[in-house]
């Protein structure tokens, strides 16, 4: 199969938005879309800290004010070291958030979405103890912020162009084949509509 779409998308658990982008991407790709698709954690909860707090990577999973990043954590291990599963895994965090309201920062919780897809979850934890997830974290947050200065989930992200999108529409590929090309079309600098009429 020839690529014919190469670019990258964020995420967080905790938006409704992230998960419309990258579960649509991931029904395009199980349905053979020819992407290349690269799925960079972005943290929300980082993202609202205040200058000189303590960065949600370096905290105990039980703050508070680190919710979401438990479940960043498990998908990045799962992405590494597990991509064979990652696209089953993503999706079915992003169900569980929005669909069943399930807590993503209780560890039985992703145990049981990562069994599901056919990983052993004490493997994913093993890999989470061990801190180079967290360290992926940080280094990939940090780095979306300061090469394209990256604000929320989800943002597309194509060569040098980045672009932040709501789609309002779940299970669209087509969508995600327009948003690509419209980050691409560089002399368009802006489009942002003043009403969403629903």
């Amino acid at each position: 199969m020839e690529i014919t779409k190469t670019f990258a998308i964020t995420y967080d658990y905790l938006c409704p938005f992230a998960r419309i982008a990258n579960e649509t991407i991931v029904d395009a790709i199980d349905a053979g879309a020819p992407y290349a698709v690269t799925f960079r954690p972005f943290s929300l909860a980082q993202n609202h800290l205040d200058a000189g707090d303590t960065p949600v990577w370096d905290r105990g999973p039980a703050d508070e004010q680190g919710r979401g990043v438990r479940a960043l954590l498990w998908s990045l291990a799962v992405r590494d070291s597990f991509p064979e599963s990652f696209l089953a895994f993503h999706k079915s965090l992003f169900n569980l958030r929005h669909d069943e309201g399930a807590d993503l920062g209780d560890e039985s919780v992703l145990a049981l979405a990562a069994a599901a897809v056919g990983l052993d979850p004490v493997s994913v934890s093993e890999l989470i103890d061990g801190g180079v997830p967290a360290k992926t974290l940080e280094s990939e947050h940090t780095d979306l912020v300061t090469s394209h200065s990256v604000f929320g989930v989800p943002t597309f992200i194509a060569g040098r162009q980045a672009v932040f999108v709501r789609l309002m529409d779940r299970h669209r590929p087509d969508d995600i084949d327009r948003v690509v090309d419209m980050i691409t079309w560089t002399s368009l600098n802006e489009f942002k509509r003043t009403t969403i009429p629903r």
